[in-house]
């Protein structure tokens, strides 16, 4: 009886220790992501960003993604682009429309670090429940909270949900989105 005790014990503390390890960095598509490594370097690790990461090098911004910025970006998945009616994808993948694809990409980002609490809730409230948001593609991007939720709205009514925030890396934060944004 005392030997099966100490050995739930035993049990409950590796699971804790492995539980506590690995909330350690966080996980998204399934990897963990490392904040001393890169935007890119870390986006081609997560399965739920495949289509991202493809969009990123056909639109040659890879290079862009990692230098030093810091960027926030808002990581559409790969659900987020199966949202997109049919075929949008491979049309913006074909090398004709690079500048269209490009400029999707680029309203993904906006210049600096922008955590989730300290600095977009912080936006939020101070300009009364909706802050703008330039982004690198020069269009702006709207902020807003729903409870605690954080939404970004893009120039086309269109609202995707924050539902990964703050994933911290060494040239900014990426904060993953359920819907793919797009600019008027």
């Amino acid at each position: 009886m005392k030997f099966a005790r100490t050995f739930s014990v035993a049990l409950v503390l590796v699971a804790l220790t492995t539980v506590g390890y690995a909330a350690k960095n966080p996980i998204v598509g399934g990897k963990e992501m490392f904040p001393n490594k890169n935007i890119v370097e870390n986006a081609v690790n997560s399965a739920d960003h495949t289509t991202l990461v493809a969009a990123v090098k056909a639109a040659g911004l890879v290079e862009t993604l990692q230098s030093p910025g810091p960027f926030t970006v808002f990581a559409p998945t790969n659900a987020a682009f199966q949202k997109l009616p049919a075929g949008t994808v491979e049309v913006l993948l074909k090398p004709e429309n690079k500048p269209l694809l490009t400029k999707v990409l680029t309203y993904h980002v906006v210049p600096g670090r922008l955590s989730s609490g300290a600095d977009l809730r912080k936006q939020i409230e101070m300009a009364h429940g909706a802050a703008m948001l330039k982004t690198v593609s020069g269009d702006m991007l709207w902020a807003t909270m729903q409870g605690r939720d954080i939404f970004v709205r893009d120039e086309k009514g269109s609202v995707a949900k924050l539902t990964q925030v703050n994933v911290f890396q060494s040239n900014g934060v990426i904060h993953v989105i359920d819907t793919v944004v797009q600019p008027s």
